[in-house]
């Protein structure tokens, strides 16, 4: 039987159209098959409707905007099922920096791994301070963390979107940011606890009219390209000398000389080959222990490898 939409989505009578990211029985979301699937299916329904004059991104759970990619299910796939499996999500969220509309992402928990992957291929990211006396939840590409790297673009995003030289040593080792004090630059707004996120959202997209429709999201490009470089240059001697962070940099060396489809290409590679080495097998299996292997994620502030 054909898979059917279950994601929910609303629209505005001026065509604002708002998806709600959701998975079933999961208090925590993840980026697994299903959902991977549901994304590709929303974007089919929505080309075949009147055309968006703005895309909202929020998650429907209370405990994470995005945690990561299912750990859990990429340790059982094998090299040809871990590689389709990139490619599926690399497709689906392609989908939304194609959009001919301006987009954004509303980040009002923890967004680790794929989770900020996804958001960031959005135009702008809106981000929601917690409570008053509650944690700051984390934001980040713990990936390293687990002995791998980021798969779906994120050596390539990261460095375009806040000061070059800390995303590459922050993807290199796995390093996470509090929201109460994120890299400047990630976030286009930081709304305080109370405020109406989905009104902050809207105002982004009107403020922010999209001029062209171009076809991959912010990362490394001719604009940008020299002050990477020149960052990568200056890090590279004190990034840890472990494979994951040997991966970060072929990969933003591969973005630098090439362009962004063999780049993110290079992250499938590379993330398939990390997951055979020993400190990515000892990792990954000591956090499935940890999180009963339900592997809820790359990881949150309180299970995941820890590499700040």
């Amino acid at each position: 039987m054909p898979a059917t939409l279950q994601l929910r989505s609303e629209r505005t009578p001026d065509g604002i159209v708002t998806l709600w990211l959701a998975q079933p029985e999961r208090s925590v979301i993840v980026l697994d098959q299903w959902l991977l699937d549901q994304l590709h299916l929303f974007f089919e329904w929505l080309a075949a409707q009147p055309p968006a004059t703005g895309f909202i991104l929020r998650s429907a759970s209370e405990r994470s905007f995005v945690a990561g990619a299912d750990i859990a299910e990429i340790a059982r796939l094998d090299d040809s099922g871990l590689h389709a499996y990139l490619t599926l999500g690399a497709h689906a969220f392609a989908r939304v920096s194609r959009l001919a509309c301006p987009s954004v992402a509303v980040v009002h928990q923890t967004a680790l791994g794929g989770g900020l992957e996804l958001a960031m291929h959005c135009d702008g990211l809106i981000a929601q301070s917690p409570p008053p006396g509650q944690k700051p939840w984390r934001v980040g590409l713990p990936e390293a963390g687990l002995g791998l790297c980021p798969g779906w673009g994120g050596t390539q995003m990261l460095p375009a979107r806040i000061d070059p030289a800390e995303a590459i040593r922050a993807a290199a080792g796995g390093t996470t940011w509090g929201i109460d004090a994120p890299p400047a630059g990630l976030f286009d707004e930081v709304i305080p606890h109370g405020a109406d996120p989905h009104a902050a959202a809207i105002r982004y997209i009107r403020a922010n009219p999209r001029v062209g429709a171009p076809t991959i999201p912010r990362s490394i490009d001719p604009g940008n390209r020299d002050a990477i470089a020149v960052a990568l240059s200056a890090v590279r001697s004190t990034l840890p000398s472990t494979p994951a962070a040997h991966a970060v940099v072929e990969a933003v060396e591969v973005g630098l000389a090439e362009e962004w489809s063999a780049a993110i290409g290079a992250e499938r590679r590379l993330l398939v080959a990390l997951r055979h080495t020993p400190e990515a097998q000892e990792r990954i299996q000591a956090f499935l222990a940890r999180s009963g292997g339900s592997g809820a994620g790359r990881g949150d502030a309180g299970t995941r490898p820890r590499a700040e």
